[in-house]
């Protein structure tokens, strides 16, 4: 299948409610083209140089997101391009995130990662840092930085039962967030989760956005 009927497929499969991102890191800018020129306008990448140099190859009206662990010395190869930041998974990136923001005069849209999966090499907070965090926020708001949302990661494994629990929670978590803090986050709406593999459940279990890559360009090219 090609990259156009792909991304055909998916939109038509999605709802309206969730978003597509086409998961481009790894891939080079001619698939990305590919991807744009059959209407995707979202995409997400993973490595700060790697983004760089996309955001000056490519047309300017792309949606660029971040998706993977950031470095806070790489803040600046990064935040000025993205629209949103999906994988915050710490105090410090935020913090960090929120001074350098402050000082360019940016305003930076961000996701909170939290780790719902049972590989502990997957980032992301707990349920009582992140509740710990927003207290700290709702009390003492972050200048430059709009906490938009949610994201997680399942579990690698064929279990569907194991991921739909996963997902699960990290929805169960964003509805709480919502309800406690809502008058403090005007900007929460977005729910992250589901990529190639487990999309469908993420979906059902309601998820906004997905990341998906393998779908769309094939296997990655390390």
């Amino acid at each position: 299948m090609g990259i156009a009927q792909a991304i055909k497929e998916l939109k038509n499969e999605l709802p309206s409610t969730v978003k597509l991102v086409a998961v481009s890191k790894f891939h080079p800018s001619e698939l990305i083209k590919e991807a744009y020129d059959a209407g995707q306008r979202i995409f997400g990448e993973s490595r700060p140089q790697e983004l760089y140099k996309k955001v000056n190859e490519l047309p300017s009206d792309i949606e660029w997101h971040f998706i993977g662990h950031l470095q806070t010395n790489k803040l600046k190869l990064v935040l000025p391009y993205v629209s949103l930041i999906h994988s915050v998974d710490s105090k410090r990136l935020l913090y960090e995130i929120s001074r350098y923001a402050e000082s360019h005069a940016l305003c930076v849209r961000a996701l909170l990662e939290v780790h719902i999966a049972t590989e502990q090499t997957k980032q992301g907070f707990s349920s009582d840092e992140l509740f710990e965090l927003l207290d700290g926020i709702s009390q003492q708001p972050l200048p430059g930085v709009k906490v938009c949302g949610l994201m997680g990661m399942a579990s690698f494994v064929d279990d569907r039962a194991q991921i739909r629990g996963e997902f699960e929670t990290l929805a169960s978590l964003f509805s709480k967030v919502r309800e406690k803090y809502g008058d403090c986050l005007a900007d929460f709406s977005e729910l992250s989760m589901g990529m190639s593999e487990d999309y469908p459940i993420a979906v059902e279990c309601g998820s906004t956005m997905v990341r998906i890559g393998t779908r769309i360009f094939g296997a990655r090219n390390y």
